[in-house]
């Protein structure tokens, strides 16, 4: 297990939190030092030794082939504001069905529910784990929605679902299994979940001829909130891409390709801003009770990193 530190200041959602952070790395199971492993690696983002108190936690599902640790500066973004992220790596070749990834993702939750998250944190900061959040990326934005919908069965109970950039498939009739949209408005039924997709206007763009778009129209986060029942909200960066929510520095053979594979934006620190700034304010509403932040987005009090495309409400 691996841990760095920072410290930031800042006075918006899309800046850094007050909180300090600390990011673990627990990078193989089993582990004899604790009573139950968790059944995959984990990357966990949390505030730091010298902070205290209770903080929500959200679940984030890393997007398809790409490694958890390419998130590392969206989930500290998160952190920094009084959460705990767990993001699990819970794969790193996997094939057209994402059944396996599904049933991954609520063995981590159902491991959360044996209370063990609390010896992997510091002493003072405690895990809520009845203000439970569900998120992912791409692929594993469908995953999140998949098991939100009980696709696999959990130990726990979520109260919020986002979706970053979800994708079903290669394109509409060709969804990946198993299928999560019906293609029926308002069709999804998860039992009043609070709901959130953030949406990539150049997701569904082709980079080059070579290449289908990374998020193509009709399996992609247009038609994932078309199918969300109210509470739901829905935000589309414009001029951004697929990708441009990632770390900066994404090494290796898969962190190199993120760069030409998808159509991106000019650089990736303003699409991560916003994502991270929005998965905050729609934390603090819908986990914390404190609507401020989400409301001022939303009636455009706050100033945004990004131009929106479309900002819609079901409430």
């Amino acid at each position: 297990m691996s841990a760095v530190s920072f410290t930031t200041s800042a006075t918006t959602v899309f800046g850094l939190g007050s909180y300090a952070t600390m990011l673990q790395k627990l990078d193989s199971v089993p582990t004899s030092s604790l009573p139950v492993p968790p059944p995959r690696p984990l990357l966990i983002a949390t505030p730091g030794e010298a902070e205290a108190g209770e903080f929500a936690v959200l679940i984030f599902i890393h997007g398809y082939l790409l490694y958890n640790s390419f998130y590392s500066q969206l989930i500290q973004h998160v952190a920094s504001h009084g959460f705990i992220v767990i993001a699990p790596q819970l794969y790193t070749v996997a094939g057209p069905d994402a059944t396996e990834e599904i049933n991954s993702a609520a063995a981590i939750t159902n491991w959360l529910s044996k209370g063990v998250l609390q010896s992997l944190l510091p002493p003072n900061v405690k895990p809520n784990l009845s203000k439970l959040a569900l998120s992912g990326h791409s692929r594993g934005g469908k995953v999140a929605f998949a098991l939100a919908l009980e696709k696999a069965m959990t130990t726990l109970k979520f109260s919020a679902l986002i979706g970053v950039d979800p994708v079903d498939g290669m394109d509409k009739g060709k969804q990946t299994p198993p299928s999560v949209l019906t293609y029926v408005p308002n069709s999804f039924n998860l039992d009043g979940m609070a709901v959130m997709v953030i949406g990539s206007g150049l997701g569904e763009v082709k980079r080059n001829p070579l290449f289908p778009p990374c998020a193509p129209k009709g399996v992609n986060h247009e038609d994932f909130f078309k199918e969300c029942r109210k509470p739901a909200c829905y935000f589309v960066a414009k001029d951004y891409g697929h990708l441009d929510m990632l770390d900066d520095d994404t090494k290796g053979i898969r962190g190199r390709s993120s760069y030409c594979l998808c159509k991106n934006g000019k650089a990736r620190e303003p699409m991560r801003k916003l994502v991270g700034g929005v998965i905050v304010a729609f934390l603090k509403s819908y986990l914390n009770g404190d609507s401020n932040d989400l409301n001022s987005v939303r009636y455009g009090h706050e100033i945004l990193p990004v131009e929106l495309q479309t900002v819609e409400f079901l409430v």
